[in-house]
């Protein structure tokens, strides 16, 4: 079984994926998951890839996002617990299963709704993400009518899943993100 990396989650994804939005919003949740890989001292492109390919069933079954994870990635070389992971993020909203139990899981159910505020507020910024501060972020992140679809009480419950202070996930989302700014626009 070949490690999952971002070169091959980029293949895998256009395999499944044609809108524009969801090949940016890939880039920016493996962009977070490769500064949460470098926190927690892990495989930085394994993280990236799984991060990159975490929706890769939501444009063919957005009402049933992580239910066809498994079929479209069988036969493709993924390991089962990257397969798992990518399951994962779901859980609670639209599956049951796989509880996130790894770094790995809990950061890719962290990052994902956290990266869309990270975006809002680096879209209506001059500078984009150049010298974003956590203390800022914070504060779009406590008005619930900016970027109302991004769900805080999961961003929140997934930090202590992890055991981590919002701020500092917030902080290792910026970086990653800061490093692909040219690519996500930002």
């Amino acid at each position: 079984m070949a490690k999952l990396t971002r070169k091959r989650a980029e293949e895998l994804l256009r395999k499944h994926t044609t809108e524009e939005h969801l090949f940016t919003h890939a880039a920016a949740v493996s962009a977070a998951m490769g500064a949460m890989a470098e926190h927690f001292g892990e495989d930085k492109d394994h993280w990236e890839g799984v991060g990159y390919l975490h929706d890769v069933d939501y444009e063919e079954y957005p009402d049933e996002h992580c239910h066809h994870v498994r079929e479209l990635l069988a036969g493709e070389d993924v390991d089962d617990a990257d397969i798992a992971a990518i399951i994962s993020h779901g859980w609670g909203i639209t599956v049951d299963e796989p509880e996130p139990t790894t770094p790995l899981m809990k950061s890719l159910y962290t990052v994902d709704e956290l990266t869309g505020i990270i975006q809002a507020y680096a879209r209506m910024r001059p500078e984009r993400l150049d010298g974003m501060e956590v203390k800022s972020l914070k504060k779009k992140f406590k008005d619930k009518r900016f970027a109302a679809k991004c769900n805080r009480a999961l961003i929140k419950q997934g930090c202590a899943m992890l055991g981590m202070e919002l701020g500092d996930v917030m902080a290792c989302c910026i970086q990653g993100m800061q490093a692909h700014a040219e690519e996500l626009g930002l």
